[in-house]
């Protein structure tokens, strides 16, 4: 059984809120709280945080309603929606910079709450499933790391490359390419991560940017290592270690 939305409503004029509230709970939403302040509602999140904050712009107090909200996306992700009787530009614009779900100008209908909350719900449970795409597809396009190959992925397809045939590894971000002989393959992976899992009798991470082949150097120079034509830089920290690996092959 879905659970209900979980609404929080900042407003400081307290028959609006009451109003909204009983708007909200004859929909099917739960009110976590009806608080006139920001440090009331920075609180109330804390303590049992909601799917949507509903926030008033022109708060009573120290901070007004949009930097409430600044606050709040500190620590939180969470959707908001200002409502305010205040719709000039410039008010407008500062709340646009934090990217709210949606704005209600007061005074609003019942069917542009409604609305705008069901709207809301529908772009979180959207950004919900992106992220739960991505997660998948990262996991699909992850390597198996075995003793003597790699199965990664290549056009769709899981393909197998020999230990022996790689030529190094270089970090792209959060991703890093396998150079290979005659071939590339680009991995959901950071450098890192590939460092752990990697046999370490065969691999050495010479550079922040950089896992080595220790068996496919061809020149060892001052502040650099050669690799079919390409120079790849050794940090002055791992050069001794480089050299005593070189020596146990």
């Amino acid at each position: 059984m879905k659970l209900p939305t979980k609404i929080l409503i900042v407003e400081d004029e307290m028959i609006i809120a009451a109003n909204i509230s009983l708007q909200l709970t004859t929909l099917g939403y739960e009110v976590t709280g009806i608080v006139p302040r920001a440090d009331e509602a920075l609180s109330c999140i804390k303590q049992n945080p909601p799917d949507i904050v509903l926030m008033d712009i022109n708060l009573k107090g120290k901070i007004d309603g949009i930097e409430t909200v600044k606050r709040i996306q500190q620590s939180y992700n969470i959707a908001i929606i200002y409502l305010t009787a205040n719709a000039d530009d410039a008010h407008f614009n500062r709340a646009k910079a934090t990217h709210p779900h949606a704005f209600i100008s007061k005074p609003f209908k019942k069917l542009d709450l409604q609305r705008s909350i069901e709207l809301t719900i529908d772009r979180i449970e959207q950004e919900q499933a992106s992220v739960t795409d991505k997660t998948s597809n990262e996991h699909k396009s992850s390597p198996f790391i075995l003793s003597n190959c790699i199965f990664v992925r290549h056009h769709e397809k899981m393909v197998k490359v020999d230990i022996k045939d790689i030529l190094y590894i270089e970090a792209e971000r959060n991703y890093c390419r396998i150079y290979s002989k005659g071939k590339e393959y680009l991995l959901v992976m950071t450098l890192k991560d590939m460092d752990e899992k990697l046999p370490n009798k065969h691999f050495l991470r010479i550079h922040r940017s950089f896992i080595i082949n220790l068996s496919q150097i061809d020149e060892i120079a001052t502040s650099h290592i050669v690799i079919a034509k390409k120079a790849i830089p050794v940090s002055k920290s791992l050069k001794d270690e480089l050299l005593n690996r070189l020596q146990t092959i």
